[in-house]
Formats: C-alpha cells, sequence, structure tokens
C-alpha cells in the first residue's frame, strides 16, 4: 500500500476538482507523533476556504485501512501504522525485485558524462571524485529502470600532441619507444613541454608543427596519435576494472573535433556569435554570464564549442531525455554559458544537468604537484589495500578481502559527503570500521551474513516465516527499510549518492540498535524466525544500497 496515494485520494474525495499531485507523506520526525506525517492540509485550507484543522479533518475522515490518524497543532496529519500493516509492507519488499526499487526510468534514456581523464597522462586522486560519483550516478539511474549511456570524454586532441609527437621521437629511447606506457608518455610530455619553454623558441616551434601535421591528417603522426589513446584507453580500462567503473563510450574530444566547424557556421547563422578582437564570442551579458569565446582569434575552437558539438552529437544518435556532466565545480560557468548556449540553438528537448564537485585535498593540503602530493590513482589504490590488508590479516583475510575493504573505504569516503563539498582526504577514517565508513556498512553486512549461516538459512529468509514487528526498535528498523525505494529515487532527483550513503548507514545504526536490544537465535520460534526475516531484508537492501555506490559486500570480514 503506497501511503501518499492513500492520503492523496483522501484529499481528492474530501475536495474535488482540486490538484493533489503534490501531496506527500513523509517520516515523523518525532516517533511520539505518529510514524509518518503529511502537511498538505495547511496548503490547501486557504484555497476552500476552510480552518486548517478543519480541512485535515475532513482528510482524516476518508483515510481508512490500517491507519491510526490524528490532526495536531493547526492541521498536521499525523499517520500510525498497524504492525499487520507494516509486517505487509515488509513481505512485499521482501519480494519485490531489486528491493522495490521503483521503474521510473523505464523507457527513457540518459547520457551520463564522467571521469574524462586526459589522454598520456596517468590517472590521480583528483580523477577518484569525478570517477565515482558518476559511477555511482549511474549505477543509481539504471536501477531506477533507466537506459544508461555512460560516456567518458577523453581529453585526447589538442596542442599537447605536438608536443607529445616531438618528445617521442627525440626525448625517449628505443626501447622506451618500443615498451610504450603512459608513464612514459606522461615523462616524455614533461621533458618535452620543458624544452619547449626555452627563450630561442626553436622546440616550441618545432611541436607546433608535429600538431599542424597531426591536425592535416598526416600518416605518421596520425599513427603515432592512436598509439597514444590505444595504450591511454588501456590504461584507464585498468584503473577503472579496480574500480568496478564500465564506460559505453569513449568519445573524445578527437570525435567532434570534425563538427565544431559547422556549430559555429549555426551559432553565425543564428545572429547568436559575434566578432570580437578577432575572435568568434557569444555575449551572454545580459545572463550576467560574461562572453563566451567559440571561435579563438587564431581559428582554434575551446571547450564550448567542443561541448556544443557533443550535445548535438548525442542528441542525434541517442535521443537522451537528459545529459548529465559530472566536473568539479571551477567549471561552474563553463557550463552555465555552455548550457544557456544549447537552450538558444534549440536544443530544448533535452536537460541539461552539470553536476559539480568540490576539490579533493590530502592532509589539509591541495592536491598539486606543485605541493608534491598529486598521487597516483594507483598508488592510491594499492595504498587502500596494503592498510586494508593489515586489518582483515588479523581476522584471517587475503588480498581479495582487502581489495573490498580497501576500495569500498576509498569510494565510500567520497560519496558519503555531499558532491558540492570539498573533501580532506584521511586515511584512519576512512578506513575506520566504526562511525560512517564503508568498512562498517560492509562488516554490518558480514554480521549479517554470519547469523543468518549460524541460523541455518544462508542468505534468505527462514522457509514458512512471517514478519512480525512487536518491539520499538524493530519498528523504527522496519520503517527504515520502507523507506530504501525512495532513498534512492531522491539520490538520483538530487544527483547525490551522499543521499543513499546517508540512509545506509542511518539503517545499519538502526540494526544495530535493534540487534542489541532483541534476541534472535536464543528466542521462541515464531519470533526467532520473524526476527531473522527482519535481518535478512536488512542485508538485502544494504547489499543493493552498497551495489549502487559501486562497493562489494564480502560475505565474511
Amino acid at each position: 500500500m503506497d501511503l501518499t496515494e492513500l492520503v492523496r485520494k483522501a484529499f481528492a474525495e474530501a475536495f474535488p476538482g482540486e490538484d493533489f499531485a503534490n501531496v506527500k507523506v513523509v517520516p515523523a520526525t518525532d516517533p511520539r507523533f505518529g510514524d509518518y506525517q503529511c502537511n498538505d492540509a495547511l496548503k490547501i485550507a486557504k484555497k476552500v476556504g476552510l480552518k486548517p484543522r478543519d480541512a485535515a479533518a475532513k482528510v482524516a475522515g476518508r483515510i481508512g485501512g490500517a491507519l491510526k490518524v490524528e490532526i495536531a497543532g493547526p492541521g498536521f496529519l499525523n499517520l500510525t501504522v498497524s504492525p499487520e500493516w507494516l509486517a505487509g509492507e515488509l513481505a512485499a519488499l521482501a519480494a519485490a525485485p531489486k528491493c522495490g526499487i521503483p521503474q521510473k526510468g523505464a523507457g527513457r534514456r540518459v547520457v551520463i558524462d564522467y571521469s574524462s581523464p586526459n589522454a598520456a597522462k596517468q590517472m590521480h586522486i583528483g580523477h577518484i571524485r569525478s570517477t565515482v560519483i558518476g559511477c555511482a550516478i549511474d549505477r543509481i539511474f539504471r536501477a531506477l529502470g533507466y537506459e544508461v549511456v555512460a560516456d567518458n570524454h577523453l581529453g585526447d586532441w589538442g596542442t599537447q600532441f605536438g608536443i607529445l609527437i616531438k618528445g617521442y621521437r627525440e626525448c625517449l629511447t628505443d626501447d622506451e619507444r618500443a615498451n610504450l606506457t603512459v608513464a612514459t608518455l606522461e615523462k616524455c610530455y614533461v621533458l618535452s613541454a620543458a624544452k619547449a619553454k626555452e627563450e630561442d623558441g626553436v622546440w616550441k616551434d618545432a611541436c607546433r608543427a608535429e600538431l599542424v601535421k597531426l591536425q592535416q591528417g598526416d600518416a605518421e603522426n596520425l599513427a603515432l596519435w592512436k598509439r597514444f589513446i590505444e595504450i591511454s584507453i588501456g590504461e584507464f580500462e585498468r584503473m577503472y576494472s579496480k574500480l568496478g567503473v564500465k564506460f559505453d563510450t569513449y568519445r573524445g574530444e578527437s570525435y567532434y573535433n570534425p563538427m565544431m566547424p559547422g556549430v559555429v557556421e549555426k551559432l553565425l547563422a543564428a545572429g547568436l556569435a559575434k566578432e570580437s578582437e578577432g575572435a568568434l564570442i557569444v555575449d551572454l551579458s545580459e545572463e550576467k554570464l560574461g562572453v563566451a569565446i567559440v571561435r579563438k582569434s587564431d581559428g582554434g575552437y575551446n571547450y564550448t564549442t567542443s561541448d556544443l558539438a557533443c550535445v548535438e552529437s548525442r542528441v542525434k544518435d541517442y535521443n537522451p531525455e537528459r545529459i548529465i556532466y559530472v566536473t568539479d565545480d571551477r567549471q561552474q560557468l563553463h557550463f552555465k554559458q555552455f548550457f544557456s548556449i544549447a537552450e538558444k540553438m534549440g536544443f530544448t528537448g533535452v536537460k541539461l544537468v552539470h553536476v559539480p564537485f568540490g576539490l579533493m585535498s590530502y592532509q589539509g593540503k591541495a592536491i598539486s604537484t606543485r605541493e608534491g602530493n598529486l598521487i597516483k590513482l594507483d598508488d592510491l589504490l594499492a595504498e587502500a589495500k596494503r592498510r586494508a590488508l593489515e586489518i582483515v590479516a588479523e581476522r584471517g583475510g587475503d588480498e581479495r578481502l582487502a581489495e573490498q575493504i580497501g576500495y569500498g573505504a576509498v569510494k565510500y569516503a567520497d560519496l558519503s559527503h555531499d558532491p558540492a563539498t570539498a573533501i580532506d582526504f584521511n586515511w584512519d577514517k576512512a578506513l575506520a570500521l566504526e562511525g560512517n565508513s564503508g568498512p562498517y556498512l560492509q562488516y554490518a553486512y558480514a554480521r549479517v551474513c554470519s547469523l543468518l549461516e549460524k541460523a541455518g538459512i544462508g542468505e534468505s529468509r527462514p522457509e514458512g516465516s512471517a514478519f512480525a514487528v512487536e518491539t520499538p526498535a524493530e519498528k523504527r528498523l522496519a520503517l527504515q527499510l520502507l523507506e530504501f525505494p525512495g532513498a534512492v529515487v531522491r539520490a538520483a532527483e538530487a544527483y547525490k549518492p551522499s543521499v543513499l550513503a546517508d540512509y545506509l548507514f542511518q539503517t545499519a545504526q538502526l540494526y544495530s540498535s535493534f540487534y542489541q536490544s532483541s534476541p534472535i537465535l536464543k528466542s521462541e520460534e515464531s519470533v526467532r524466525n520473524a526476527r531473522l526475516a527482519l535481518c535478512a531484508l536488512f542485508g538485502d537492501v544494504l547489499k543493493t544500497g552498497l551495489s549502487l555506490l559501486g562497493i562489494e559486500t564480502p560475505r565474511h570480514i
């Protein structure tokens, strides 16, 4: 039974002809006032010419079923559910696919653009946020039934490739060229870029010449570029494999490069672009967004032009209802400008969403080469595994378990924060077995598995068991478990995996309180089975929720 629908129906019967699509029933803020509450009688009262309490009374008289309804304060509806209703809802949730996650996205498509590292460079700790936040949003939308196109918009074109090609030919040994890696390419770029800064400018001119040859389709330079990209993607996929991240497409900047002149022509034809000091701009001053350059004075293009070509391509190829971009918050102005121009160009049938995230620091310092703490992602994950192994080895755990715990800790340390907040990464907090951490939730799941194994029932409910909710601790946990589908929906609507992480942590805390106050295995059979059923459902919800965050749930820790 959907309580919101039940209460909406009561509103509609009490006040025919009004629109009650926005009526909501939410968990009570204080259990002394019931299990759920609805405040919408206050909103409708003035419209229908009644005092709020009188409007609430008309609605309350039409709410039937297993609900006790009380009117409080100026017109709040406080709802208390019966044990029978709660047991039935728990059984329905346990039987539902995906723990009841509604298929709101069925028949709808979204594109999610995230991670987006630069080719020929190693991934570092600064890439972790876009990657894990984007992946969690990806998983959440898929769970809701959306068809998701996960696109990794690589930085695979531009000036740096002229520098790389020149460096490849003259800064590397024969052996390095034969056994080329991303680390070698990065070294090659650093050496070549340093030479390009020399005062005589000869090296810089040579790099520019190599870039021009590449842009003009020179076979040798094009072959080198393709090799650089293939090696880069291979390295990225190695890192993504560790993190459980998968992409449907790798369409980098090079893919959209041929389309950019056409974008500029359309902007000119629509009267949106104009010349300014030799460049072409779109003036967004009236929207207080400044000026966006779409073609530089030297004839080159920038990110705005590339992203406009990109959205044009994505709309044509996928016809999505929305495109979600997960990038750091320093790019907020760019996306506001780009979205505004896209709308002016006629891309109004697709919703463009920017999910900005705060930067990550380490030990109180901004992550940068200058600070000397630009930790490679490979090294970060290796350190997470090493530290986790020190913990799990004491319990007989192996390297595979250490990976599950360590990698999960790194992800959760990010995902438990609102994306908009900046994060100072802390190893001790991330790997803690107490408090709001990934290992704490993984351990909670392992404890459930251990309990069910001791009861001899594996991961399922006892055969023939029925849910029964008797104690306050049982009821608090039961009501919380029923909120799981809504938590997934709220996380998607807000584009914040942290909403789901918060829910899971709160649920684990309620389970712990229930477990400590409610004897299970030593209870009489009917109580034992009912409580085991509640434990099994908690395990299912926790496992499903953590999987949406990209975090594995080992059965033993």
